[in-house]
């Protein structure tokens, strides 16, 4: 009788419960026991998905390893991936613990693999402007732009600098009335030459650290013409990269020739050689707020169609030869063709960054094809993730490598759930049910990656496209259908200099993407931007998705309370109340209204990043010369003006005249000059910014806080601020 109630093992409790009700931790110490019995459980069922953490792992190795405010030592990284590894060979029938450790030891990895990349990429970058100077280098890069272009200069030569300090690549802006510079020439031009432009703000996109990654170590501008100087050829791998700058250039310049129309053909010649900087500025704006800024950027949809359109097409054409057909694996020979197709467009675009990712991904695929194994995995992305971020860490942090992932991750999560029942769903449709079906297919799919790129959207660029699935559902059809077709024409005519006609039908079905983003982009609430999410709250958002996605049982529905939680947490975090830019030149006040007024009219870099990170598109009015601004908090003389909240006072000054009175009267000072003998409690001078860059500063009631760029950033190889002028 007894053997027959036995329960079930799993219902039985953990060893050392029994002993544990004797304890005045007792319902406490069981609890714990209990959950983590079941954990155990939960995890050993989805075992088979334990290999998707790993990139996770890696990821957020590379996460902690750029959120620290130091460079670590050398030996750190090895010593944290060794214990982990260590216990997870002394605890490998323990399926909770086994499953934490292998987490561990991937953040380990990912912490090494980024360190190893810092200390493989590292240049000098300049720490202070230069003024103008000569500058003599190897084009290896040609940006083309509306009324100028910019060049990038190999292995610089600048006067005033020594070889140690020399940067390894410089990038000059030539105005428009010069003609441009042919790559693979040697060059030598006046330019004004400063460092990468630091954070705005705290928080904000670091062009700096992308800059130092790419081994850009200055920027700045020309206005006397390029002077060639003689110099023996590049070989090797850089002859080939220039070979394809050229090819690039030539593409630029036919399709000039044959589009008259500056937006056509700036989107046209995008879509060709992955040039974005000459298409107007409204068009660009335009896409951005129809949700089609994808399309502009070479990424994953592109190689993908050019890959799939080459594969399609020599497997129909093999398959009309029946000797062919019947003898040849034809489906790999199109898989291998696709593989070069996805190689060479990738070229010929320049292989920017998510085009690289987006090669392997498709590479991946045919490869997949061609071992007849299925070619839609998330062991595949997972696979993928690895290498990317193996090869490129810094990258991962960026919005191209995230919304490319979440996009692809999302889909197949989906389509690993309602796959099968939408297949059977679609045998025995006939033509008008084939097409519905495909609409569908397009809806669903685009509100799909729509939903899983978003948060990535606020985090980056504090945007919402609210009309991006309808315009994409007009947008890709016309791109997968008529503009890639005819761009591979035009590849294949572009040599024999025939290639008008395919441009001028290519250009058509632009013309209907660029009419697309118009339309949806001018309807009333288009776009939204809403302020900077923290990035805490960015954190959950990505956890919670990832937690979502990569089990498959019911505990996985828990991710969405981090996501929830991530998409509110801009609402819950206070912008700051004053804000100094890195030359102290610039300074915002926020009004009761919660806008910011600024000290001088700006359309800069500086002044639209605080204004995009704030939510807003237009700031408050000026400062006046004499008068008030920001709802009255701000009054201001012709040497400067006090603003007033919670009891503080902050003096912000234009000239240093008003020092001595000043300091003796407000809580904090700030002057773009230097404050020497200043007595104030708290001062922000020349000599602090040029230490810790822009400033936030917060008026609490309990007191002032400043956040600086420093601060957050730390003192690492890329984080030397520029010296004020």
């Amino acid at each position: 009788m007894t053997e027959g109630l036995a329960s079930d093992p799993e219902d039985s409790p953990p060893a050392g419960a029994a002993h544990a009700k004797d304890s005045p931790f007792g319902p406490v110490l069981c609890a714990l026991a209990a959950g983590w019995s079941r954990l155990g459980r939960e995890l050993e069922a989805d075992r088979d998905r334990w290999i998707l953490w790993l990139p996770v792992g890696l990821g957020g190795g590379v996460a902690l390893y750029f959120a620290l405010p130091a460079e670590p030592p050398g030996w750190a990284s090895m010593a944290t991936v060794g214990v982990p590894a260590l216990l997870m060979i002394l605890l490998r029938s323990r399926p909770a613990a086994l499953a934490g450790l292998m987490l561990l030891v991937a953040v380990a990895g990912g912490f090494a693999l980024a360190a190893l990349r810092t200390v493989l990429v590292e240049r000098p970058m300049l720490t202070r402007d230069l003024g103008f100077v000569t500058v003599t280098g190897r084009v290896m890069a040609v940006e083309r732009q509306p009324d100028a272009v910019r060049v990038t200069l190999a292995d610089p030569v600048v006067d005033r600098l020594k070889p140690a300090e020399t940067p390894g690549a410089v990038r000059i802006r030539i105005t428009g009335r010069h003609p441009p510079p042919q790559p693979g020439t040697v060059i030598r031009l006046r330019t004004s030459l400063s460092p990468p432009a630091p954070p705005a703000e705290p928080g904000a996109f670091d062009f700096q650290r992308r800059a130092f990654f790419m081994g850009l170590g200055g920027v700045g501008f020309s206005t006397s013409r390029p002077e060639l100087v003689e110099a023996p050829p590049p070989g090797g791998w850089r002859a080939v990269s220039i070979a394809f700058e050229t090819a690039r250039a030539y593409i630029a310049r036919r399709v000039a020739e044959t589009i008259p129309d500056p937006a056509e053909a700036g989107v046209t010649a995008a879509l060709l050689n992955g040039e974005e900087a000459a298409i107007p500025e409204p068009t660009m704006e335009a896409f951005r707020n129809s949700g089609l800024a994808h399309l502009l950027s070479i990424s994953g949809l592109h190689v993908g169609i050019a890959a799939g359109i080459l594969y399609h097409l020599v497997r129909a054409l093999l398959a009309l030869v029946p000797f062919v057909a019947l003898r040849w694996p034809i489906k790999k020979i199109a898989a291998l063709s696709g593989i070069l197709s996805a190689l060479a467009y990738t070229m010929l675009v320049g292989a920017p960054l998510p085009t690289l990712r987006s090669v392997l991904m498709t590479g991946l695929v045919m490869v997949a094809i061609i071992a007849d194994r299925d070619p839609l995995s998330m062991r595949l992305v997972a696979f993928a993730a690895v290498v990317t971020i193996a090869t490129d860490p810094e990258g991962m942090l960026g919005p191209s490598f995230q919304m490319s992932f979440a996009a692809v991750v999302a889909l197949i999560a989906v389509y690993e759930r309602v796959g099968a029942p939408l297949a059977e769903l679609r045998q025995g449709l006939g033509w008008i049910g084939q097409a519905l079906f495909y609409v569908g297919g397009i809806m669903l799919t685009s509100v799909i990656a729509t939903a899983a790129t978003t948060p990535f959207s606020l985090f980056h660029f504090q945007q919402i496209a609210f009309y991006g699935v309808l315009s994409n559902m007009i947008a890709i059809p016309l791109t997968s259908f008529w503009v890639m077709p005819w761009s591979l024409v035009s590849y294949a005519l572009l040599p024999f200099g025939v290639e008008g006609p395919a441009l001028v039908a290519m250009n058509w079905g632009v013309r209907g993407i660029i009419a697309t983003a118009e339309f949806f982009g001018s309807l009333p609430g288009a776009a939204l931007l809403v302020p900077a999410m923290p990035a805490a709250g960015f954190a959950a958002v990505v956890s919670g998705g990832i937690w979502l996605c990569a089990w498959t049982r019911r505990w996985r529905w828990w991710g969405l309370v981090a996501i929830v939680a991530g998409l509110a947490s801009p609402a819950l975090v206070a912008r700051p109340d004053l804000l100094v830019s890195v030359d102290g030149r610039l300074m915002a006040a926020r009004g009761p209204d919660g806008r910011l007024s600024l000290s001088r009219d700006s359309e800069g870099r500086v002044a639209d990043t605080w204004l995009r990170r704030d939510g807003a598109r237009e700031p408050d009015e000026p400062w006046p010369e004499v008068g008030t601004a920001a709802g009255g908090r701000l009054r201001c003389d012709a040497l400067g003006c006090l603003y007033r909240l919670n009891g503080r006072t902050v003096a912000l000054l234009r000239a240093p005249d008003a020092l001595p009175e000043d300091c003796a009267a407000a809580d904090l000072v700030i002057v773009a000059q230097p404050a020497r003998g200043c007595r104030a409690p708290l001062v922000v001078d020349r000599w602090r910014l040029r230490r810790e860059g822009a400033q936030a500063i917060f008026l609490d009631p309990g007191g002032i806080r400043l956040d600086s760029v420093r601060g957050l950033r730390g003192d690492r190889p890329w984080t030397g601020l520029p010296v004020p002028p």
